[in-house]
């Protein structure tokens, strides 16, 4: 299903079937079923009872794509058909994920090195960890760590510290040619999955952030269970890829 093109739009249309089941109104349900991609390709919303809202009389759809928001009033809003009145706002206008707490803190590493301008095109790292000429400067998680293994690496992080306080060590960095040799299995991992051909958050692209509207691999994608096994071999093999100060 995230690999093969025909298994992605078998289950794509079994997905808009439960939405139209689900949605009483036709005209709504068409609305409510992506069309620029297909399931599983951009983050799943695991929903309970959130299609069924719009089968309410009081609860209605306005697709801001057919009818952009032109304003914010006194009122409400306004968009480029009619206005809206409103008691209560909420602003979900998406966000800067993974990359995006990095960027907004001006960090800067030894001699003012700046994080911001090393990772302008893509971030690059060691397992997402650690970042090469930023010593200390511990991820969790970072870019290019696996999904559904943060607790994993909290403890691995964890067993570092402990090693370095162990050795009286101060300073640990990712060593240059082990953020190279990161990213060989960053991109091979994403190569092939039908999600890094969708536009998302997830492949760095924002339409509302200046200067992410080029896909970039943002995860490691080779299962959980594998990323961990490498982490406690860089572990087991002494840190090797890291150097200490």
């Amino acid at each position: 299903m995230l690999t093969d093109d025909a298994a992605n739009a078998l289950m794509t249309e079994w997905a808009a079937r439960k939405i139209r089941q689900q949605v009483k109104d036709p005209a709504i349900a068409e609305k409510l079923i992506p069309a620029n991609h297909g399931f599983g390709t951009r983050r799943l919303p695991l929903e309970t009872g959130s299609y069924e809202i719009y089968n309410q009389p009081h609860v209605r759809l306005v697709d801001i794509n057919e009818t952009p928001i032109e304003r914010i009033t006194e009122a409400g809003l306004r968009t480029s058909a009619e206005d809206f009145a409103f008691d209560v706002l909420i602003y979900a206008a998406g966000f800067d994920g993974v990359t995006g707490p990095y960027h907004r803190i001006d960090i800067r590493g030894p001699c003012g090195r700046s994080l911001r301008a090393d990772w302008v095109e893509t971030p690059r790292t060691f397992l997402g960890v650690l970042a090469e000429g930023f010593p200390n400067m511990l991820m969790v998680p970072g870019p290019h760590t696996a999904r559904g293994s943060i607790e994993d690496f909290i403890d691995w992080t964890t067993r570092l510290v402990k090693h370095m306080r162990n050795h009286k060590l101060g300073r640990v960095e990712a060593r240059p040619e082990s953020v190279a040799r990161w990213d060989e299995p960053v991109g091979r991992a994403a190569t092939g999955l039908l999600f890094s051909q969708a536009n998302s958050w997830q492949t760095g692209v924002k339409r509302n952030v200046e200067g992410r509207q080029v896909r970039r691999t943002l995860g490691y994608y080779g299962g959980a269970v594998k990323y961990c096994q490498i982490g406690h071999a860089v572990a087991a093999g002494g840190y090797a890829e890291l150097h200490f100060r």
